[in-house]
């Protein structure tokens, strides 16, 4: 089974810009998808963004254009660049890996956007 273990969260005035990763245990080109999640107090866990193995991602509304995920298979890691933060991104963010055979969670790394 694939370990993730996401990094990169922080403190981080509005405005301003964070790059999370996520580092796989073992070879990510066998998730059929990877993704981001974010998990607000006394929300439900939420999409961010995902990419297929073949590269193609999509974005939840409230971050198109400001969010970014890619990934790197030959470092097995996933990425999510965030730019132009706002306090409404405050949230803990859960890398994810899914396939057929496994569903992969990290354990989630907390981003706070706050003056």
């Amino acid at each position: 089974q694939v370990q993730l273990v996401e990094s990169g969260g922080g403190l981080v005035q509005p405005g301003g810009s964070l790059r999370l990763s996520c580092a796989a245990s073992g070879n990510i080109f066998g998730f059929d998808t990877m993704g981001w999640y974010r998990q607000a107090p006394g929300q439900q866990r939420e999409v961010v963004a995902r990419i297929t193995r073949g590269g193609r991602s999509n974005y939840a509304d409230s971050v198109k254009g400001r969010f970014s995920i890619s990934k790197d298979v030959a470092k097995n890691t996933l990425f999510l660049q965030m730019n132009s933060l706002k306090p409404e991104d405050t949230a803990v963010y859960y890398c994810n890996g899914a396939s057929v055979r496994n569903n992969a969670w990290g354990q989630g790394t907390q981003v706070t956007v706050s003056s």
